[in-house]
This record gives C-alpha cells, sequence and structure tokens, in this order.
C-alpha cells in the first residue's frame, strides 16, 4: 500500500465539495488515513509551496493557500499516487479533463479545488509540513 497527500483547498471547502471529493476517492477504494482541517500560516505555505519559489505565480498561490481553511488527508492504497493524480486532473483547471475533481470543479491554476502530492518525496516532504 502507498499513501498520498492530498489538501481541498479553500475553494473546494467554500464550496463545500469536501464530503463530495473524499466520496470519490473512498469509491475509488482508498482509505483515509489521516485527516486534518486547518488553515496555513504563510510560512508553512511558503515552505509547502517552496518548489514554486522561483516561479511568477508563487505568491498568489501562497496568498490563495492562506485564505481560509483546507481540508488535508493522506489517502492510502495501491498505486495512490499516480491514481490520485489521474483522478484529480490537470492542475490548469480549464485543461482538466470532465470527470477529473479540476474538471468538474475547478476555476483556473489558482482556484483549482485540490492539491495532491506528485512523488513519493513530495509526500513525505508535505505531510511533515501538515501532520
Amino acid at each position: 500500500m502507498e499513501q498520498t497527500l492530498i489538501v481541498i483547498k479553500p475553494d473546494g471547502v467554500q464550496k463545500k465539495l469536501v464530503g463530495t471529493i473524499l466520496s470519490r476517492f473512498e469509491k475509488r477504494g482508498f482509505t483515509i488515513h489521516s485527516m486534518k482541517v486547518f488553515q496555513f500560516t504563510k510560512e508553512q505555505a511558503e515552505k509547502f509551496y517552496l518548489p514554486h519559489s522561483e516561479k511568477k505565480f508563487f505568491s498568489s498561490l501562497v496568498k490563495f493557500i492562506i485564505s481560509d481553511k483546507v481540508v488535508a488527508v493522506i489517502l492510502e492504497g495501491s498505486t495512490a499516487i499516480k491514481v490520485v493524480r489521474q483522478m484529480i486532473g490537470s492542475t490548469k483547471s480549464d485543461e482538466a479533463a470532465p470527470g477529473t475533481i479540476r474538471g468538474d470543479f475547478g476555476l483556473n491554476l489558482t482556484d483549482n479545488v485540490i492539491h495532491a502530492s506528485d512523488s513519493k518525496e513530495s509526500f513525505e516532504r508535505e505531510s511533515k509540513i501538515i501532520f
């Protein structure tokens, strides 16, 4: 079994999509290992998005993720990282396929409803910041 991290972002929480999103993962066969509702501090957000710190959209990512509460979840299942990334869709919501979480609920690059770790290394780094 493999673990991965998802973070339902402020727009997903505000739209009351937490249950809908989590049910998609549970229906797919994933187990919720840990869950936490919290609000990122600016310092946590900057550390979380550190790999993007040199990109021009970094400050907007940080500003958005600290704007309200999020729901962080560690999911467990077979090939969790790969399958979860497929389920959430492209980072750019306007390019995400219908049927993916971002394709169904996202608006753009920042307001894209959900984050998911893209590798085992990312999962380990990101989950330590949150849990």
